[in-house]
């Protein structure tokens, strides 16, 4: 993968993070800070882990907080060496800069035909902007899903915390996405976890430094003091500090879980908390949309762009002017799951008999391609809908939008394009032929 890749779950956490701060400020009802609601517990897992030979998945959910070398293979290590006896191996289904909205969509390929034991939800600081109501619904549909194609999985929710998240747990409460995760894990009898609780204390006692280098030499050290710094960026945490103190958490957490899991067995599913959840939502190879024939399906073993989103199993490529994906679908959301990027254009979507819109693929951060999904309607009525999405005849002004971040362009052959990369369709519906 090149180094410019390397950047992207980076750039897409602090794009999904734009607009937290603001939705602290709502008057949603927060929930009081705890460090672990053992709830049902993990009585499937334990069990199992306690089973000499026994071959374990452990999945883990979430975005980049997740993807990063930090919690999560220091639980798989902790996990691996408190039960010696187990083969422990992990699903790693974390995108950076995504949330539960993409989540719901692509759990059954990400997580759920790899057949996992357990299964860590990560998504509360990239879901800080959502609203409410769309976090329940997403949420709900993972559990719900989960549990219909594997009921002996144990789910844990776990809450990660950034500076600008902060301020309700320096008052005893959690942060609004995490709050409203809590109702349905409460719901559904699940356990949580909030990994922030001693990074909240330290904050307090006027001991954590959110955004530093970390001290290498003695005198570094020394001039910070009884100080500890949790990242470079306020947001993903050091794996040497920040995230220790993550692993503590969890491994503090698992005594009240362990007490809790009394009864190993299915999963079995009530009644819905909320009855629009987002239970059946599909992620379809665009392959299954109509493509004009100017479409390519990429090839990893030749292609470097579906070489590094292997999660975009399905991704094809467009780049003249009029060509198009149509479908129809009966249902309730529409999507689609692409990259944008430096040859990207703009597209002419049009849903139903409604007034075509202009929709960008290429913003200020396109100095290299990422991950990405194109809207074409939500909350619509139950019926058959028709999409049609056609590349735009004209490049979008590259070089003004990406003045928007003091970006330039470096080689104008790498932007030259009205390119599209589409590799799936996120439905809540079916397809119809």
């Amino acid at each position: 993968m090149s180094l410019r890749l390397r950047f992207v779950p980076l750039l897409l956490c602090l794009l999904a993070l734009v607009s937290v701060a603001q939705a602290q400020k709502s008057d949603y009802p927060l929930a009081p800070a705890e460090e672990v609601h053992a709830r049902g517990g993990l009585p499937n897992f334990l069990k199992k882990a306690q089973t000499p030979g026994a071959e374990i998945k452990i999945a883990y959910f979430g975005g980049s907080i997740t993807a990063q070398a930090g919690w999560r293979p220091k639980t798989l290590a902790y996990f691996q060496k408190t039960y010696p006896s187990a083969k422990f191996s992990e699903i790693n289904a974390a995108i950076g800069g995504t949330g539960s909205d993409l989540g719901v969509f692509r759990l059954q390929q990400d997580v759920l035909e790899k057949k996992p034991d357990l299964m860590f939800v990560e998504f509360a600081t990239n879901d800080g902007g959502a609203s409410p109501e769309q976090i329940t619904r997403c949420m709900e549909g993972i559990v719900r899903q989960t549990w219909k194609a594997a009921p002996d999985c144990d789910i844990c929710f776990v809450y990660t915390l950034t500076e600008a998240a902060v301020a309700p747990m320096l008052e005893g409460k959690y942060q609004r996405s995490a709050s409203v995760m809590e109702k349905v894990a409460e719901h559904y009898n699940i356990p949580s976890i909030h990994m922030g609780m001693e990074v909240t204390k330290l904050a307090k006692e006027g001991k954590l430094v959110w955004k530093a280098p970390l001290p290498k030499t003695e005198a570094e050290k020394a001039a910070l003091g009884d100080k500890f710094v949790f990242s470079a960026d306020s947001v993903h945490p050091y794996p040497e500090t920040g995230h220790e103190l993550y692993l503590q958490a969890i491994v503090r957490s698992l005594g009240p879980i362990d007490a809790a899991s009394t009864k190993p067995a299915p999963h079995e599913l009530g009644a819905p908390l909320v009855a629009d959840n987002y239970e059946n939502a599909k992620l379809i190879p665009i392959s299954e949309a109509t493509l004009s024939a100017g479409f390519t399906k990429l090839d990893p073993a030749k292609d470097s762009m579906a070489k590094s989103f292997t999660r975009l199993r399905d991704l094809h490529r467009a780049s003249k002017p009029g060509e198009t994906i149509t479908f129809k679908f009966k249902g309730t959301r529409a999507a689609i799951y692409d990259l944008v990027g430096p040859d990207c254009g703009q597209v002419i979507v049009t849903l139903d008999d409604k007034p075509a819109k202009i929709v960008p693929r290429f913003d200020s951060y396109c100095t290299y391609p990422r991950l990405a999904t194109l809207v074409i309607g939500s909350d619509l009525p139950d019926t058959v809908h028709t999409v049609k999405i056609e590349i735009h005849p004209d490049q979008p002004d590259k070089a003004k939008i990406l003045a928007e971040r003091n970006n330039k362009i470096d080689k104008p052959e790498r932007y030259d394009g009205t390119a599209i990369y589409p590799g799936a369709i996120l439905l809540l519906g079916d397809l119809v032929k």
